[in-house]
Order: C-alpha cells, then sequence, then structure tokens
C-alpha cells in the first residue's frame, strides 16, 4: 500500500515525493503533489474531494503533475518567490541564459510546462486552507523560495519541510543548496547551505513536534536532528571560509545600535536603518534583503527573496509593537525589496519623497538598472527638499543624485547626534590616516551626472551631520577634513568629465539626449500606447529640434514628429500616442525608437522602448 499513516488523518503518499493528506471527513488538503497519483487512491482513505494543495517548493519532483490538479478544479497554491517558475515557466524556459551561464541554481528542475495557479500562500501568517489553519514559514535552503507549513493537528504541531531537511540530519541534495558560482560573497557556493543552518533554527523557534519531509522518514527528534545537520553543514561552509561563520549571531543579535535609539541591521543586504520612537513604533530606512547568506546567481524573480527575521527581532528584543513607516533612500532592490512584506505582515506605510515615488509605484516604465519586480505603492509622498514629522523626530528630506538620480538623504537629530543617512552615494569607511580617497559611487546608466557630487558634498557641509550613515559601510564619525576631501573628490571628478567629454556637445555624463517613458508597455491589437519623450538640447545656444518616432510597419504615431525649439541646454518632455493595428499579431518585447536631430546634426535613434502586444 502506497499509504502510512502518520497521526490520525494525516497520511502519507508515496510518489516522486512524500505527498500528504490531511483529512477531514471526506475531503482533503494535500501538501506537495508528485506526479498526481494521489488523486487515483483517495477512495482507500475515503476521501471523495481534494480542496487544496500546497506547495514547498518548485522543482519537478513535487509538482511534475500539478496540471492534473488544475484540471481537477483543485486550488494549487505556492511560494511567493516562486510563482513565476509555475505558472510563467514557459518565459522561464524560452528566457534562461544556456550560453557562458553562472547560474548553478537548480531552476531548470522545473516544470516542462505552465500550470495555472490560484495563488499564493501568505508568508509568516496563518490562512485556512480547507479544514485546516496552516502558518506559513519561509524556509530557504533547498531552494531560494521554499517555505514550510506549520499547522496543529490532533493536539501536535506538525512541520512540513518540504527538502530542508532528510531524516535524522541530512539532506535529500548538497547540490541544491549552492545557488551562486565561487565568487566574492563569504559564503559563495554554499549561499543555501548557511541559509538552511538558519531556516532550520527558525523552525526550531516555532516548536513542532514532528518534521515531515519531502524525502525521508518522519523526524520525531528535531532539535537533535538540527544540531547534526547543522555540524555537518557549519564544517562544510567553514572550509571555504577565512573565519568561522555564527548562525547564532545573525537570529539573535542582528540589529547593532549606533545610538541607543538608532540601531543598524547587521544581516541584511543593504544595510537598514532603524530609528526607534519613546512610543514603541520603528521607522526603517530601507529594507532589502533581510538575514542574507548571500545572493542567488541569476536576476529572476525566483533569485531574490525578502525575509522578515530582523523585525522579529525588534519585536523580541526592543519592545518594538510595529515597524510604522519604510523610507527609501533611492529605488535600488537591495534597498526595498522587502517594502511591500513589510506592508502585508506589520502594515507598514511607505513614505517617499516626489522623485523617488513613480519608480517604486511602477517599476516597469523606467529604463533604470537594479529595479524590483513588483510596483511599491507609496502611501505618503513627500516633498523633495522639505522636512518630515515622525513621533518624535523632524527628518528632513534631500535631493541627492549621484549614486542615482533617483536618491535621497536624510537628516535627523537622534539622542542628541546630528545624522545623515545618504543610501549608496559613497563608501563612509574614508582612512583618515592614510589619506585613502573616498569611492564615489556612480553608475553611469542610474542617471548619474557630472556636478553631483559637488552638490552632495555642499549639501552635507550645509548641514553639518557629526555622523553617516550608508547602505553597505559602517557608520561614519564625519569630521571637517573628511567634508573637505568629498567636496574636492566631487570637483576632481567633474574636472575630469569635463576634460573627457566633448565641448561642442553636452549630454551630461549618461550621453543621451533623449529618454522613452514607458520603457516597457503592454497593449492589445488595435490599442494604443501615450508616450512621453525627454529631450535635451546639447548646445551652448538656442537650436531647433526635430523628434520622430521610428515605428514597425503598419503602426502610426500622432503627431508622426515634432518640430520643437530648444533654449541652450534645455530639456523637454514631448507627447505621443501611437496606435497599433487591429491585425498585429502577438509579439514580445517589439522595438521602436525615438530619432533626435539637432540644428544641423543628427543624433540619430537615440532612445528605444518595448511594447509587448498580446
Amino acid at each position: 500500500m502506497r499509504f502510512s499513516r502518520i497521526v490520525e488523518d494525516v497520511l502519507r503518499f508515496e510518489d516522486t515525493c512524500h505527498v500528504y493528506v490531511l483529512r477531514r471527513g471526506r475531503e482533503a488538503v494535500l501538501i506537495d503533489f508528485g506526479a498526481g497519483d494521489v488523486l487515483d487512491h483517495l477512495g482507500e482513505l475515503g476521501v471523495d474531494r481534494v480542496t487544496d494543495v500546497l506547495v514547498t517548493h518548485h522543482h519537478r519532483d513535487q509538482v511534475q503533475g500539478l496540471a492534473r490538479a488544475a484540471g481537477a478544479g483543485i486550488r494549487i497554491w505556492v511560494p511567493p518567490v516562486e510563482r513565476e517558475l509555475i505558472d510563467a515557466v514557459d518565459e522561464h524556459w524560452r528566457t534562461r541564459p544556456l550560453d557562458n551561464d553562472y547560474d548553478v541554481r537548480q531552476d531548470r528542475f522545473s516544470l516542462l510546462d505552465q500550470v495555472p495557479v490560484t495563488g499564493t500562500v501568505a508568508e509568516y501568517r496563518t490562512a485556512r486552507v480547507g479544514a485546516f489553519d496552516v502558518h506559513t514559514l519561509p524556509l530557504p535552503g533547498h531552494t531560494v523560495g521554499s517555505v514550510g507549513y506549520l499547522i496543529e493537528i490532533g493536539g501536535r504541531r506538525l512541520a512540513f519541510t518540504g527538502d530542508l531537511i532528510h531524516a535524522e540530519g541530512r539532506l535529500w541534495s548538497l547540490a541544491a543548496t549552492q545557488w551562486a558560482y565561487t565568487g566574492f560573497h563569504p559564503n559563495a557556493g554554499l549561499e543555501g547551505a548557511a541559509a538552511t543552518i538558519l531556516s532550520c533554527l527558525q523552525l526550531l523557534e516555532h516548536g513542532p513536534e514532528l518534521l515531515l519531509p519531502s524525502h525521508g522518514e518522519p523526524v520525531a527528534d528535531p532539535p537533535a536532528a538540527v544540531t547534526r545537520l547543522r555540524s555537518r553543514l557549519q564544517e562544510l561552509i567553514d572550509m571555504r571560509r577565512a573565519s568561522p561563520w555564527e548562525p547564532e549571531r545573525m537570529l539573535s543579535s542582528p540589529w547593532k545600535p549606533v545610538t541607543p535609539h538608532l540601531l543598524r541591521n547587521t544581516t541584511s543586504m543593504a544595510n537598514s536603518y532603524a530609528l526607534l520612537s519613546e512610543q514603541g513604533t520603528a521607522l526603517l530606512i530601507d529594507f532589502g534583503f533581510d538575514l542574507t547568506t548571500g545572493l542567488a546567481g541569476g536576476h529572476d524573480r525566483s533569485s531574490r527573496r525578502p525575509l522578515l527575521a530582523s523585525v522579529e527581532a525588534l519585536h523580541r528584543d526592543y519592545g518594538i509593537e510595529r515597524v510604522e513607516v519604510a523610507l527609501p533612500t533611492h529605488y535600488h532592490d537591495d534597498h526595498v525589496a522587502g517594502f511591500n512584506l513589510l506592508r502585508e505582515v506589520e502594515g507598514s506605510r511607505v513614505w517617499a519623497p516626489a522623485h523617488i515615488a513613480p519608480i517604486l509605484a511602477a517599476p516597469k516604465r523606467w529604463d533604470l538598472p537594479c529595479l524590483w519586480f513588483d510596483p511599491i505603492p507609496v502611501d505618503r509622498v513627500l516633498p523633495d527638499e522639505g522636512s518630515v514629522r515622525w513621533r518624535e523626530y523632524e527628518i528632513g528630506v534631500h535631493e541627492l543624485p549621484g549614486h542615482t538620480l533617483y536618491a535621497a538623504a536624510y537628516s535627523f537629530e537622534v539622542d542628541g547626534r546630528r545624522v545623515i543617512a545618504t543610501g549608496d552615494q559613497q563608501n563612509t569607511a574614508w582612512d583618515q590616516q592614510g589619506g585613502q580617497p573616498e569611492l564615489l559611487n556612480y553608475q553611469y546608466r542610474n542617471r548619474f551626472r557630472i556636478d553631483d557630487f559637488v552638490r552632495s558634498a555642499e549639501l552635507y557641509r550645509r548641514l553639518r551631520p557629526e555622523l553617516m550613515i550608508s547602505g553597505h559601510w559602517f557608520p561614519y564619525e564625519v569630521t571637517d577634513g573628511y567634508l573637505d576631501m568629498l567636496l574636492a573628490e566631487g570637483q576632481r571628478l567633474a574636472r575630469l568629465h569635463r576634460e573627457v567629454l566633448p565641448v561642442e556637445v553636452d549630454f551630461d555624463a549618461e550621453g543621451f539626449g533623449a529618454r522613452i517613458t514607458p520603457y516597457r508597455s503592454v497593449t492589445a491589437p488595435g490599442g494604443s500606447v501615450r508616450f512621453t519623450v525627454e529631450v535635451r538640447n546639447p548646445f551652448r545656444r538656442p537650436e531647433p529640434a526635430r523628434l520622430r518616432l521610428v515605428l514597425p510597419p503598419g503602426w502610426r504615431a500622432d503627431p508622426p514628429e515634432r518640430e520643437l525649439k530648444l533654449s541652450a541646454g534645455q530639456v523637454l518632455d514631448v507627447e505621443f500616442e501611437v496606435r497599433i493595428p487591429e491585425g498585429a499579431p502577438a509579439a514580445e518585447r517589439v522595438r521602436l525608437a525615438a530619432d533626435l536631430t539637432v540644428g544641423r546634426m543628427a543624433f540619430g535613434q537615440q532612445a528605444e522602448a518595448l511594447v509587448s502586444v498580446r
């Protein structure tokens, strides 16, 4: 018989993985699905109907028969980070790099054909699924997006753990825990093994009496099994590190005080900071990838996962009732990836300056690097320059272009210290003794402008902060010498750009005279898309300009082209509406461009945009 009894009304079915059947009367909930053969044997259990399937991770041995569940009308719930590897896996197979491939994750162990799902499970929360209350716990390790399910049945707390652990102190696969090709991170090549240890330790905090893995026998003594597994994995990890790794510290003490009411998260990528109020609430400055053991290879949705372990530590260790506000220094994923999860679990509100808010709210409109996958709604739009009150703090808001055009600095006083948060603007590890030059962290595609670091240095000199906190370096005690150095380096950077770039044509540092928004859009045949083209006169004199859109055959722009009069150095926004013909075939990322001529100089197709016709 392929069924074995775990406890009353919980049975295990042997398939390509263990499929757990949670029975209540004549209905059941399944955890994982395997090849789907369990549907042929439900009558042996007196079960007429399966209401739901809960998936622990995307690997084929867990879900290869999932199309059968969808066809039977069973609700399918999957991990949030791995949804695209189940219901959009066709696109994954179409776009996954195969040549010069350094992505060693087992994302190829995915469904051959996509299957529609009902939705995703709500991590860190308990939800009613069929006749059961199910708590979903993130358990990265075997895959980046793996989850486990904690359920009270018959007075016992059961943990359905997928492939996090295999029997007593072993793993089903070590190869699956290698998320990235050997690189520069201290855990490179063993990111999943490090995450497995942390996931096991967090799982034990929930007090499960029995671990039920996808492969292997039930684990009746979870603490002992985790201790054995951890010892073995720790040795493997330490073999690849110059210094030993301490997983307990990441969980027990993620926050390090900068001042009594300002904390730095030492386990996040990038740094996040918690400003604590006397009322028992917190404001977070940035919140990207928490409890990171190193980012997985690849740049797809399933390689990037926000977590909330450090927020749990805020509640536990600092008496914080709620994270009220999340405040971004800029839009990059390592600074904002966790914002939506904070909103869902903590009820946090997102505040953002006016020049950053549109990017968070609609990332696909923008041609920028490091965008987060999902829109992040902004609850309060702040002035680009001004101040905002939160609890007992007055927080100055300042535009801070440089690392990216869309960045802000925040100034405030806490515990008698004047502090400024600068995101990734510069490395705050300047060697005062050796005079080591500062790393001015500019990236051209982030829309760096030649004088940005001069302006930021001048801002710091006006504000006179005593302490600078940043995205990837330690808090820094600011001195006059440091501020003088930043100004000198900013001026030197600007001078070098002006000496290297053309004198007669000034497209500033990024080198283009046009930009199209939205960069990515979707429309149906017969539909239309409204575009804004930002145009720049690169000359130090007024000039006429001609702008036209270059379109696929049969597409039409209204107007077809624009004649403009631009003053010296003027930047102007120009509107076009593009109509797609009724009979246009479905196509992904159809290209169009903006062709620019200013004065007598033809600059050609300066900007592009992508339209998917569906």
